[in-house]
């Protein structure tokens, strides 16, 4: 493992985005190793697996250096610390986001407070991208070319016209 700067990036990237992606090259910017994390959230009812949500993030990002992709189930702030990392990465892309992503910073530190929240905004073109949006989208046939990358949208497709 690197010696450097380590932040996790959690989720539950179903699918992954451009605005996720978007957040992922700004933290790469400032962490020498970002790990992306998918949760297991069950409760969100996700259209892809957990393994078919990492290959689609492995897909997507094949040209970067300094990630690692991996799942996890249970309490965010621990898994940060079990994986060495010094920082949680979360995208903020309104102010709609930010009483929740607070709230969750805080907890998050109270259970870890060694392990700090950074709170990224993608830029303005993806600020309104949402995985939710795209699946919406994508289920009733409309056009995500502009929201998700290539394997993505054929992967979106797929699910759907079955």
């Amino acid at each position: 493992m690197a010696d450097g700067l380590k932040a996790l990036y959690p989720g539950t990237f179903d699918p992954i985005t451009y605005g996720h992606i978007d957040i992922i090259k700004r933290a790469r910017k400032v962490f020498d190793i970002l790990v992306i994390a998918v949760a297991s959230n069950l409760e969100k009812k996700p259209l892809f697996t957990a393994k078919e949500r990492i290959n689609l993030i492995k897909n997507s990002l094949n040209e970067l250096d300094g990630i690692e992709i991996t799942s996890f189930d249970g309490l965010t702030a621990e898994y940060a610390r079990s994986i060495g990392a010094t920082a949680i990465v979360r995208g903020i892309r309104a102010v709609s986001d930010f009483e929740f992503e607070f709230q969750m910073a805080l907890t998050n530190r109270k259970l870890q407070p060694e392990v700090e929240t950074v709170f990224l905004t993608p830029d303005e073109k993806h600020s309104y991208i949402s995985s939710s949006l795209v699946k919406d989208i994508a289920r009733r046939g409309g056009e995500v070319y502009c929201f998700v990358p290539d394997i993505v949208k054929k992967k979106l497709a797929k699910k759907f016209s079955s």
